[in-house]
């Protein structure tokens, strides 16, 4: 039986396309589309979405609980079934026990769990299903869940931790735009009046300043007309390569944030890369799995190259090698593993490193940001301040 999938994908152009494909599972509609020519970037089962119209979204977090809860489980010696169906009683969320109910009725009819989890792609990504898949050649899915729930509570924690680092400037940023403004359109025109009675000579941080509030006040629908353009035109380019180059470039190359989100994302794809390697997934496959969830265009070249290089014979440090993105600390490290035999160890006591790294890197980069941004607002208040406060010194000092 046929299901529909909603895709988006990459033609060989670097051109984004979206549409709708008929296939057994999800595995099997990303063949058809790579036959086609597509590289994937978001598969969606049409009729798994309507489970989460029932009750509210199903959150990554209760993904985590449900997956630790069902390792184990199936641990302690019950069978995957019967798991799932003592998860179903206690459920609380609508949603998701719809889905638990979809993956046993799937897995009591014969279905191996890694397909019935292909069936919602939306909540159970392909490092998820590769991983479950290979414990399931090896008779190790209890471990093997537990090991996959580890993986997706890191990859939450590290983007929370991101989010809150990068929460701080943005708040500012608000603060300050709210702030200048409110000083342009409601302040500046209460003075601009007795500026003019006087006839004096204003300064010219004072002009310049009448004039932005002037055009505030007058124009406001043009500034919010091309605020709404300037949106909208970001929205729709990251919707093309061009766009979303651009932004994965601005990303990795911005001074301070910049080498932040360079070790995130290191930091994503070796914890990927590792998990895979170590879980008995073939090299292509883990490689081809962290290009997919490096998440910069960049990176995602820089992991294509290094599984074309080992798909040709060399080895995976090879590939790395001589990359200004790829610090050569890295390369070495890995080397190391390929030559002693070692790489999943290795790759697990990187992961663990640039994990640290990130931590790292996130308080020196929020302790960076806040006295910028503080200077900043400081800057733009003093400097509207002056404007208003030099023809007031002016008039208020003796004729000579």
């Amino acid at each position: 039986m046929s299901s529909a999938f909603a895709y988006r994908a990459r033609d060989p152009l670097g051109a984004i396309h979206e549409g709708r494909v008929e296939a057994p599972s999800a595995d099997d509609a990303r063949r058809q589309l790579a036959v086609e020519g597509f590289h994937v970037l978001e598969l969606d089962e049409e009729s798994s979405q309507g489970l989460q119209l029932f009750g509210r979204r199903i959150t990554r977090t209760e993904i985590i609980y449900a997956t630790s809860q069902l390792a184990i489980m199936v641990d302690t010696g019950i069978t995957l079934a019967a798991g799932l169906d003592g998860m179903i009683e206690q459920e609380q969320n609508a949603a998701l026990r719809l889905v638990l109910i979809d993956l046993k009725s799937a897995v009591e009819s014969g279905d191996d769990f890694s397909t019935a989890l292909a069936r919602h792609p939306k909540l159970f990504d392909r490092t998820f299903i590769s991983l479950v898949r290979s414990a399931e050649a090896t008779g190790s899915l209890g471990s093997m869940l537990d090991r996959i729930a580890s993986y997706l509570r890191k990859e939450l924690e590290m983007r929370n931790k991101v989010r809150a680092a990068m929460a701080y400037p943005m708040v500012m940023m608000c603060v300050a735009i709210a702030v200048t403004i409110f000083l342009l359109m409601f302040v500046m025109p209460r003075f601009t009046p007795m500026f003019a009675s006087r006839g004096m000579d204003l300064p010219t941080p004072t002009r310049v300043m009448m004039a932005v509030s002037g055009s505030l006040t007058e124009y406001w629908y043009f500034w919010i007309a091309g605020i709404a353009a300037s949106v909208v035109g970001v929205v729709y380019g990251r919707r093309t390569p061009q766009g979303m180059m651009a932004i994965d470039w601005i990303k990795i190359h911005t001074p301070i944030v910049g080498p932040m989100f360079r070790k995130v994302i290191l930091s994503r794809s070796i914890r990927t890369l590792g998990t895979m390697v170590g879980s008995g997934v073939s090299v292509l496959d883990a490689l081809q799995l962290s290009a997919d969830v490096a998440g910069n265009c960049f990176y995602e070249r820089i992991w294509r190259n290094v599984l074309d290089k080992v798909t040709s014979g060399s080895q995976i440090h090879e590939g790395l090698a001589r990359n200004s993105l790829i610090p050569a600390v890295l390369v070495q490290m890995i080397r190391s593993g390929e030559e002693t035999g070692k790489l999943d160890l290795v790759l697990q006591k990187v992961s663990g490193y640039y994990d640290n790294e990130v931590e790292t890197s996130i308080k020196s980069t929020t302790s960076l940001i806040e006295p910028l941004m503080i200077a900043v607002m400081g800057a733009v208040v003093g400097t509207i301040g002056l404007a208003l406060l030099l023809p007031i010194f002016t008039l208020s000092r003796p004729a000579g």
